[in-house]
């Protein structure tokens, strides 16, 4: 590696990805490394770019947002609408998650009863009662 570029490896270490991550977003048109041959050589902006790419997937952006997204940085006056963007859709995303989380919770509650009826039943057949359904 040198100051600048980063391998294919390099990345692979840095960032906890797949070779076949970098493709597809190579593929996908979200990087795009330095061809020399069959090496790829990763630059100081691929490098953020994927740092961008691995935090939105874990928001829950679509590769479609992460690419509309990472456009708008180089349009004329790009940060400021890039980060207005981006504050939209982590609304949006956040809103989404707090409902699943809301849902998730409900869940884990009738779980959490069925279970304790479930324990309650097994003691009462353990200590040979018998068992109303």
């Amino acid at each position: 590696m040198t100051m600048n570029t980063m391998t294919i490896r390099e990345m692979c270490d840095a960032f906890d990805v797949t070779p076949r991550t970098l493709r597809f977003y190579e593929a996908k048109e979200l990087l795009f490394p330095i061809r020399e041959g069959q090496k790829r050589l990763f630059t100081k902006r691929d490098r953020a770019r994927l740092k961008l790419i691995l935090r939105g997937k874990r928001f829950g952006f679509s590769l479609e947002e992460i690419r509309q997204l990472l456009d708008l940085y180089h349009m004329d006056n790009g940060r400021e609408e890039q980060l207005a963007k981006t504050y939209e859709l982590a609304e949006k995303h956040l809103a989404d998650m707090e409902a699943q989380k809301a849902e998730l919770e409900v869940a884990i509650g009738e779980l959490k009863e069925q279970m304790a009826w479930g324990a309650q039943r097994i003691e009462e057949l353990a200590n040979g009662k018998t068992v109303a359904a």
